[in-house]
């Protein structure tokens, strides 16, 4: 079974945002640690927090995802998807971090993130 080039595409930029959203989570709770802490021992709990890493890791590697999307698309197409990284990493504050989900929240967010898709089509009209 082959995979149309454009939905491969979706997919790579997908992964990246997904893994970026998934990064913010582990920076997120690895950060709660030295919420309280002086500066050079909120540093030091950084450096040794294996959600602060593991969340560079998948920084690292959606940056590696994006940049092989990036190869292959206008960024005017590529770059407003990123907008879609706003719903995952709100569905993740919610369900991980147990974060507050307003509908005020949600409704700004689905809004944002649609606006980005929006200029993302339209600048493949024109690409």
């Amino acid at each position: 079974m082959t995979i149309l080039p454009g939905l491969t595409l979706f997919l790579l930029i997908l992964t990246s945002v997904c893994l970026s959203a998934v990064a913010q989570t582990l920076l997120k709770i690895g950060s709660a640690r030295a919420a309280s802490a002086s500066l050079g021992d909120a540093l030091f709990s950084y450096a040794t927090s294996p959600h602060i890493i593991g969340g560079f890791a998948l920084y690292g590697a959606g940056a590696v995802v994006w940049i092989f999307v990036l190869a292959r698309l206008p960024l005017s197409v590529a770059y407003p998807f990123v907008g879609l990284g706003f719903i995952v990493t709100m569905v993740l504050g919610g369900a991980v971090l147990g974060e507050s989900l307003s509908l005020l929240r949600v409704s700004g967010t689905l809004m944002v993130a649609a606006g980005c898709v929006m200029v993302a089509l339209s600048a493949a009209k024109f690409a």
